[in-house]
C-alpha cells in the first residue's frame, strides 16, 4: 500500500510520463507515419488517462494530505478508493486504442466516474467532520461538485458513442461540457484550495477572499456557454456568458492583489524552482482568462473553435501551463519529491518543451485562420512532444527510490 504523498506523485508523475509518450506516439503519426495505430482512438486514451491518471490522482492524493496531515498512514482510508481510480485510469489506457468508445473503455470509464462520486460523498463528510477549518476547505468542495457536474458530458458521449447517434454539435457541446467542469471546475477550483489552504499554513490570510470564492463559482456554470457560442444560444444566455468572463476577472484582480500584499514573505518561502513554476503557472493562467475574454465575441469564438490547432493550443495551455506547473510547483515547495539537479533538468526541458508547443500551435493557428501553409509545423510538434516526454523521463529518473522525506506530517 502507498502510505505517503511522495509515493503517490511518483505514481502520478509516472503516469505523466506516459500521456506523454502518447503524445509523441500522436504527434509522430501525423508528421510521418504510423500505420498500425488509429489515431482517433489513441487520442481517447490520451485524454481519458491525462485526466485520470495525472491530473485527478494526484489531486485527489493531495486533497487526502491536507485531512488527515500528521497520521502515519494518511491514506488508509482513501487506498480503495485512490486504486480504484488507478485500476480505471490504466484500464482506459488500454481499451481505449482499440476500440475506442466500446463495452470496455465504458466500463473503465463509468469507474472512473462512480469513483469520483465516492470520492466526492466520503471526502465532503470527512471535510465537515474535520476538527481543522482551513480557508481552503469550500475550494475544495466546489471542486468536488464541478467534478460531478462534469460527468453528465461524458455519459452523454459514451451514450451517443456506443448507440451510434452521435451528431457533430451535440458531440462537441457534450464534449467541452466535459471539459469545461473538468478544467475550469474540478481542476481549477482543487488547485485554488490548495493554494488558500497553504497561503493559511504560513499565516497569510487573504483579503477578500470570500469575495473571490464566490466570483469564481458563481461564474463557473454560465461559463460553460464561453465554450458554445458557435452554437446559436439565446440572448439570456449570452449576457450570462458576459457576466461570468467579468466575474472571473474581477475575481483574478482581487485575487493578484491580495496575494501580491505578501510577495516579501511569500519570496522568503518558496524556493527558487518553486517560484518559477508558480509565476509561470500564474502567467498561462492570466493568457487563459484574456483568452476566454476575447472569444465573448461571437465571431472569434466561431473563428477559434473551428481551427483544431487552436482549440488543441488553448486545451494544452490550462491542463499544461496553468494546472500541471501549479502542480508541480506545490510539490516542489512542500518537498514531496526528491529536488536534485537532475529533478530540475527535467523540469528545465518540460517546461520548454510547453512553451513551444504553445508556440508552434500559435504559429499553426494563425496561419490556418490566414489560410496559409506554415511548412514543418507537424515536425516541430513533434519535436516539442519529445522534449516534453523528454522532460518527464528525466524526472522520473531523478524520483529513483531513496530516502524520501515522510510527507505526511509536512502539510
Amino acid at each position: 500500500m502507498v502510505k505517503s504523498l511522495t509515493g503517490w506523485f511518483s505514481i502520478a508523475v509516472f503516469n505523466l510520463m506516459l500521456v506523454a509518450f502518447i503524445g509523441v506516439m500522436l504527434r509522430y503519426k501525423i508528421a510521418y507515419a504510423l500505420p498500425f495505430i488509429h489515431q482517433k482512438y489513441l487520442l481517447h486514451a490520451h485524454s481519458h488517462f491525462a485526466f485520470t491518471g495525472w491530473v485527478t490522482q494526484i489531486l485527489m492524493a493531495l486533497l487526502v494530505s491536507r485531512l488527515y496531515s500528521g497520521q502515519q498512514n494518511p491514506f488508509k482510508k482513501y487506498a480503495l478508493v485512490l486504486y480504484a481510480n488507478l485500476i480505471a485510469a490504466y484500464g482506459m489506457l488500454f481499451t481505449f486504442p482499440f476500440q475506442g468508445y466500446g463495452l470496455y473503455s465504458i466500463g473503465f470509464s463509468t469507474l472512473s466516474i462512480f469513483t469520483a462520486y465516492a470520492f466526492a460523498i466520503i471526502y465532503w463528510r470527512d471535510i465537515n467532520l474535520a476538527k481543522g477549518k482551513s480557508p481552503g476547505d469550500p475550494w475544495f468542495k466546489s471542486a468536488l461538485f464541478f467534478n460531478i457536474i462534469s460527468s453528465a458530458g461524458a455519459f452523454a458521449l459514451a451514450i451517443m458513442m456506443a448507440t451510434k447517434t452521435a451528431h457533430p454539435d451535440k458531440y462537441l457541446a457534450a464534449s467541452y461540457f466535459f471539459l469545461h467542469f473538468q478544467y475550469n471546475g474540478w481542476f481549477f477550483f482543487a488547485c485554488m484550495g490548495l493554494l488558500v489552504h497553504k497561503l493559511y499554513i504560513w499565516g497569510i490570510s487573504l483579503g477578500g477572499h470570500k469575495t473571490i470564492f464566490w466570483l469564481f463559482t458563481l461564474a463557473c456554470i454560465p461559463a460553460y456557454f464561453l465554450s458554445a457560442l458557435w452554437l446559436p444560444i439565446p440572448l439570456w444566455a449570452y449576457v450570462l456568458v458576459i457576466v461570468a468572463v467579468g466575474f472571473q476577472l474581477a475575481g483574478f484582480v482581487l485575487l493578484y492583489r491580495a496575494v501580491s500584499k505578501h510577495f516579501a514573505k511569500l519570496k522568503q518561502l518558496i524556493s527558487p524552482l518553486g517560484k518559477w513554476l508558480l509565476l509561470l503557472s500564474g502567467i498561462a493562467l492570466t493568457i487563459k482568462l484574456l483568452l476566454q475574454s476575447g472569444s465573448i465575441i461571437p465571431s472569434l469564438s466561431k473563428l477559434a473553435f473551428g481551427f483544431r490547432s487552436v482549440v488543441i493550443g488553448y486545451l494544452h495551455l490550462v491542463l499544461l501551463g496553468v494546472i500541471t506547473l501549479f502542480i508541480l510547483g506545490y510539490i516542489v515547495i512542500n518537498e514531496y519529491m526528491r529536488i536534485n539537479k537532475t529533478a530540475v533538468t527535467g523540469i528545465v526541458i518540460f517546461i520548454a518543451g510547453i512553451f513551444f508547443n504553445e508556440l508552434i500551435l500559435l504559429i499553426q493557428g494563425a496561419g490556418a485562420i490566414s489560410y496559409i501553409s506554415v511548412p514543418y509545423t507537424n515536425e516541430m510538434l513533434f519535436g516539442a512532444a519529445v522534449l516534453l516526454f523528454s522532460g518527464l523521463l528525466i524526472l522520473n529518473i531523478s524520483q529513483r527510490p531513496g530516502k524520501y522525506r515522510n510527507s505526511s506530517t509536512d502539510f
